[in-house]
């Protein structure tokens, strides 16, 4: 059980992101506590903390670097710090890749009491800040490319899970496949282009094509 206070004493209003107000208001029922829980929880844990909106996420920032999101998804939410593959882990509790990984590092949490306590919640952010400060970035392959872990934008997410079958096949492709998918959605220039690739994203999806099946043999 979480011993969970109300923080928002703590943050001042110059801190937050009217952004995330609408994004947590417009979100399910079920979530709106949970993402609340978790704002206010890094806002307590990281005073200097800066929010904001990115891949259509709630994100915090800490010294300039992504140091976690917030997500809420149709029946679930997820909380992903971005230097998750650098963490310790001390106690267990990061999922690992599959289907319960769900955007994050804690799961699919449908309930506050889903999560680590608070106590365990501060030293996971505080490792991660510490992480920033010491000036630890994601890994590089050789030839200087960055190898950052997948985020998938919520409203990806809620339009695969729409189609059963389509999510089935998401779930087995490979990170690598998941994320041609997710960029060439995510790249698109306009509303209607993303709306469009999306559509279709899922219709082949659903027949078990990868992004770039045309151009496989």
């Amino acid at each position: 059980m979480n011993n969970f206070v109300n923080l928002k004493f703590f943050i001042p209003m110059s801190s937050r992101d009217p952004r995330i107000d609408t994004y947590i208001i417009n979100s399910a029922d079920f979530a709106i506590p949970i993402l609340d829980y978790l704002r206010e929880t890094v806002h307590a844990a990281c005073p200097e903390v800066k929010e904001t909106i990115k891949w259509s996420m709630p994100f915090f920032e800490y010294n300039t670097s992504n140091l976690c999101s917030i997500a809420s998804f149709k029946h679930h939410c997820g909380f992903h710090f971005w230097l998750a593959a650098k963490m310790s882990d001390p106690d267990k509790l990061f999922t690992g890749e599959g289907e319960n990984h769900a955007m994050g590092q804690f799961g699919r949490i449908t309930k506050i009491e889903d999560l680590p306590s608070e106590k365990q919640l501060f030293d996971y952010i505080h490792e991660a800040m510490s992480l920033i400060d010491k000036g630890v970035k994601l890994t590089k392959e050789p030839g200087g490319k960055v190898v950052k872990e997948l985020i998938v934008p919520d409203y990806v997410i809620v339009a695969i899970e729409d189609n059963p079958r389509a999510l089935e096949i998401f779930k087995r492709f490979s990170n690598a496949q998941k994320r041609e998918y997710v960029d060439w959605i995510v790249e698109a220039k306009s509303e209607t282009t993303r709306h469009k690739r999306l559509e279709q994203a899922v219709t082949w999806m659903e027949e078990g094509k990868s992004r770039n099946w045309k151009y496989q043999k």
